[in-house]
């Protein structure tokens, strides 16, 4: 037998490991929540939102011939959003609730006008999602022309 009798540091080896672990856990779980929706390249925000609970998620992403519009994670087309929007509202939506907007970076400006109408023309609340500006690098191609 090599190890001596009272290995001393031996027994707290596990018990580091374990607060190790636990350690890295509470520092990557915020990275691991997803957010409702689909992936789209948000453009950059200087402003953060507070957390929300009750909220509906309405995408615009790039498509092939027009934009995908998505509401949660079901693909919608824009007559659809319009019904699913007064369908919430008769079943009891609060008044004011409010709806995330995340807008592609390359969604038109029109299709995004056409969703930012229907939602608050039905009494829902809005706020458009962005990317934070501060970790977000920005592109010579995305600032103003002199």
């Amino acid at each position: 037998m090599t190890l001596p009798e009272r290995p001393g540091l031996l027994h707290a080896v596990p018990i580091l490991n374990l607060f190790a672990l636990l350690w890295l856990l509470l520092l990557l779980s915020p990275l691991l929540l997803r957010q409702s929706g689909v992936a789209v390249e948000l453009p950059p925000s200087r402003f953060q939102l507070e957390r929300f609970q009750e909220t509906l998620v309405v995408t615009l992403g790039p498509g092939e011939t027009e934009p995908r519009i998505h509401l949660g994670r079901e693909a919608v087309t824009l007559a659809e959003l319009s019904a699913r929007l007064d369908q919430l509202r008769a079943t009891g939506a609060p008044a004011k609730a409010l709806v995330l907007l995340q807008t592609d970076t390359g969604t038109p400006v029109g299709i995004e006008r056409q969703v930012i109408e229907q939602v608050l023309g039905r009494g829902f609340r809005l706020a458009m999602v962005g990317a934070n500006a501060s970790t977000t690098p920005v592109t010579e191609s995305s600032s103003m022309p002199e």
